[in-house]
């Protein structure tokens, strides 16, 4: 007997709209204009002056089995030898306990937010996230020659990873995260805003007009995201270098 569901590949599927409504999506709660990054829950601040350069470091408390890698004596430590022109604006340094849902669909060690709003006022930020010991990190066997620098990178960082049929699977913990976020990522994220400094703010002249300057942000956030990511691992890549040189890393955590 003729059946038209059996021809009808679209059944079940996106092309017919199944799923579409109860896919993963970050919620952004009524009334509030802010980014999913911006939303504090619960935490602590600690102000410090490095370089004669005041940062507000902002700890959000971490859920059972999460944790911040890094203490906020740690960071400090290698913001103070990193060189104070390349502070600019910089402020907030904010330890995130990310949502479980913000987990899985956008995972990051850390990011760079140009003007973050936190209490009214607007600072850029470096945000590094707590790591949830009860994950995995997971990379495909099917990888970019970017993906495998970075791979490569991780395991540098202590990071033991098994093999299996699709991917290359590693515990998480801590001593190799914050290998991973204190030498790597925190330095990557000062590399992106210094590259916005060099084409946004250092070449103002007391004569140039918003206009110019408007036009030169707009330039920036036009560069193609593997030339920022380029700019930033090289950053990173020669402070990291001069800390190692210098003995300045590795240390033991400080609390």
């Amino acid at each position: 007997m003729y059946n038209p569901t059996r021809r009808n590949r679209n059944i079940g599927t996106e092309n017919q709209g199944f799923g579409q409504n109860n896919k993963l999506k970050i919620s952004t709660p009524y009334g509030t204009l802010k980014s999913f990054y911006e939303r504090i829950g619960k935490h602590k601040k600690e102000a410090r002056t490095i370089n004669g350069h005041e940062f507000l470091f902002i700890i959000e408390e971490t859920r059972e089995h999460s944790f911040h890698s890094c203490s906020v004596d740690d960071l400090v430590k290698i913001i103070q030898s990193i060189p104070k022109e390349d502070y600019g604006d910089l402020k907030f340094i904010i330890l995130r306990q990310p949502k479980r849902k913000e987990e899985i669909i956008s995972s990051v060690w850390g990011r760079l937010i140009y003007s973050f709003d936190f209490d009214g006022e607007y600072f850029p930020a470096i945000i590094l996230d707590a790591i949830d010991l009860d994950k995995k990190l997971i990379w495909p066997k099917k990888q970019t020659i970017e993906d495998q620098k970075e791979f490569e990178r991780l395991k540098e960082d202590g990071h033991i990873f098994e093999e299996n049929k699709r991917d290359f699977i590693a515990e998480l913990r801590l001593e190799s995260c914050r290998n991973t976020q204190l030498y790597r990522t925190l330095l990557h994220e000062f590399g992106h805003y210094v590259h916005y400094l060099e084409v946004v703010e250092r070449p103002e002249n007391e004569d140039e007009d918003y206009d110019e300057k408007e036009a030169r942000g707009d330039f920036y956030f036009s560069i193609p995201k593997v030339e920022k990511e380029k700019f930033a691992h090289k950053y990173a890549n020669q402070l990291k270098n001069r800390l190692i040189e210098d003995r300045i890393i590795p240390f033991e955590r400080i609390d």
